[in-house]
């Protein structure tokens, strides 16, 4: 049976298989670079799942406060968003580049012009 309780990582896994079917069996680059985005979402949807703390409070020390929220998971998704924008800028700049080049960006197309 499945526990409902934890929809959240059911979504993360669908997510993530999604993206990497897409990152895989897609032979067009645009394609790939949206499968390694939505792979990389459900990387930090993942990370925010685990970090949240429920009734948990900013790390600041005060005497009515039981349980506090560690801030580091969400420091590194933040990191991982700039670099994720990063990645998908240079892939698309990589992307045009190629077509510019060879006049297309798809794999089948770009193996046979190689050969």
């Amino acid at each position: 049976m499945i526990d409902l309780g934890l929809y959240n990582y059911w979504i993360v896994i669908a997510l993530m298989m999604s993206g990497l079917y897409a990152l895989i069996a897609r032979g067009n680059l645009i394609r790939k670079l949206i499968g390694l985005n939505i792979f990389q979402a459900s990387v930090f949807l993942l990370y925010i799942s685990v970090g949240f703390v429920r009734d948990g409070a900013a790390p600041i020390l005060a005497p009515d406060v039981e349980s506090y929220s560690n801030p580091l998971p969400h420091v590194l998704i933040l990191t991982a968003i700039v670099v994720g924008v990063a990645t998908t800028a240079l892939g698309l700049a990589l992307a045009v580049r190629i077509h510019g080049a060879y006049g297309s960006i798809d794999d089948d197309v770009l193996d046979r012009q190689r050969d």
